[in-house]
């Protein structure tokens, strides 16, 4: 019989710890003293509670491992708790969304995806916004977490290729998840801290300095106006740039950089095609920028390096309208969304290292195609390429694209445009957050758009945060059967 004792623990733990989180923004609209606090006071009774007796009830199924099973389990169930959970506060508390609106920017907010539901973000009481920049925060390093122990394991996408980097955690997934989260969690807090403390130096408040942060390290992009970034110029540009792509960059290279090789990210494969593909990007932009418009060259390369890097992070902050910019520029941008990040870090989408391993096997058949008898192996970082990483990564292309299909189509049954529709599909399955076009592009948001286009942005956000195949795995037959 299946035992469901164990998942439900951790999720029951980890519920719990987001009730208590909650007492942050309580405690900030309780010295604003705007009345809004017994909302996030209730909300975190309910949560705790929850979460406690849960975790209570569970916790005599406890043991050491998890099968394959309940780990594909688990990893989808606590994207599915703590939205519904960190919905409360918006459905109790000052912003009154509806329940759809309020799962959907707690799934925005958890997720890192960014899309937001809410206008009026300028009036907002601090605590809503304190509580938008939580959730991002934390998404950001659960899935970190995640994508460093737990989807190596379960070998879907790719990630198995990063298992001797991620520890051998099979079968001791509890416990060595604890050791590898401090190690990670160290370096997130540092990276936040340097982020607040940056921002505070370049003239931000001290709230929106901690309220950034928290939306720029975790690439989520939930800003406190509805102008999003735009609101400030100048130097903030340039360091919140700097920060969206460290923390794009993978995190385990910061541990190995902590430990003593200082030169650990720079010998990463992926890390300098990222580099190199941001680097090339801005370059080409920037000459664009100055041609098309009268921009001073400092103003075109600062627009186009915080856009890019905001875009190809995921972050999903905006500086400009770049759909001003021309259809080319504007094209340029949907595509650089689903390029992504690096592979453990808080950045979305396919990821660096999928195009490199494609590009590799591509690469290998042309010269095979060339020399029929040659024997050719794909390599990446100088390693020969397993062939169940091949088929993972081809695997997932395929899924990819069948789901970014799939939720475009499905929205322009809900009276959506090609356009919205499309970018839509693409912006939340890659958790980018703004998509293309007048309603839901960088000068707009979600808003407007009715509760079953919401709905199917909401799991498109899930399924497209946990790498797709975690969550198409649980409806498959087989899988329980094994």
């Amino acid at each position: 019989m299946f035992d469901l004792r164990p998942v439900g623990y951790v999720i029951g733990l980890l519920v719990a710890a987001l009730g208590l989180t909650m007492l942050a923004p309580m405690v900030i609209d309780m010295v604003d003293g705007r009345g809004h606090w017994p909302a996030f006071a209730e909300s975190a009774v309910i949560t705790m509670l929850v979460g406690g007796l849960v975790a209570l009830s569970c916790q005599n199924g406890v043991k050491e491992g998890l099968n394959i099973q309940q780990t594909f389990l688990l990893t989808t169930g606590v994207w599915v708790a703590l939205p519904i959970f960190g919905a409360l506060p918006l459905i109790i508390g000052a912003s009154e969304l509806s329940f759809i609106d309020a799962i959907f920017e707690a799934m925005s907010g958890l997720t890192t995806t960014g899309a937001t539901v809410i206008t009026g973000l300028d009036d907002m009481p601090r605590g809503i916004l304190l509580w938008r920049g939580i959730l991002q925060w934390l998404g950001g390093i659960g899935i970190i977490v995640v994508a460093m122990v737990f989807l190596p394991e379960l070998r879907v996408g790719g990630m198995q290729i990063f298992r001797a980097e991620s520890f051998d955690t099979f079968g001791k997934i509890l416990p060595r998840a604890t050791q590898i989260a401090s190690q990670i969690s160290a370096i997130y807090v540092s990276v936040t801290a340097a982020c607040i403390v940056t921002y505070i130096l370049l003239g931000m408040s001290v709230f929106d300095a901690f309220t950034h942060a928290f939306t720029t390290v975790s690439t989520g992009g939930m800003a406190n106006y509805d102008a999003s970034f735009s609101v400030f110029t100048g130097p903030l540009e340039y360091a919140a740039s700097v920060f969206m792509l460290l923390s794009a960059l993978p995190f385990v290279r910061y541990v190995q950089m902590l430990n003593g090789k200082w030169d650990a990210p720079l010998l990463d494969v992926q890390v300098r095609g990222f580099l190199y593909t941001v680097i090339v990007l801005v370059i080409v932009t920037t000459i664009l920028l100055t041609k098309i418009f009268p921009h001073h060259w400092e103003q075109a390369f600062r627009e186009a390096l915080f856009n890019i890097a905001s875009i190809i992070s995921g972050t999903g902050y905006s500086s400009v309208n770049y759909m001003l910019w021309g259809p080319f520029l504007v094209t340029i941008f949907f595509l650089i969304g689903l390029i992504g990040g690096c592979a453990g870090s808080t950045a979305c989408s396919i990821k660096v290292f999928r195009y490199q391993i494609l590009f590799a096997s591509i690469a290998s058949q042309i010269k095979k195609i060339r020399a029929p008898h040659g024997v050719f192996t794909p390599k990446y970082s100088g390693r020969p390429i397993s062939q169940d990483v091949l088929s993972s990564v081809m695997s997932f292309f395929v899924f990819f694209i069948l789901t970014l299909g799939f939720v475009a189509v499905a929205l322009s049954f809900t009276g959506l445009d090609f356009v919205t529709s499309v970018s839509g599909a693409a912006a939340t399955v890659a958790n980018i957050g703004p998509g293309l076009g007048d309603i839901i592009g960088p000068a707009g948001n979600y808003s407007s758009l009715n509760d079953v286009a919401k709905g199917i942005l909401t799991f498109a956000m899930l399924i497209g945060r946990l790498e797709l195949l975690v969550v198409y795995a649980l409806v498959i037959p087989a899988f329980w059967r094994g």
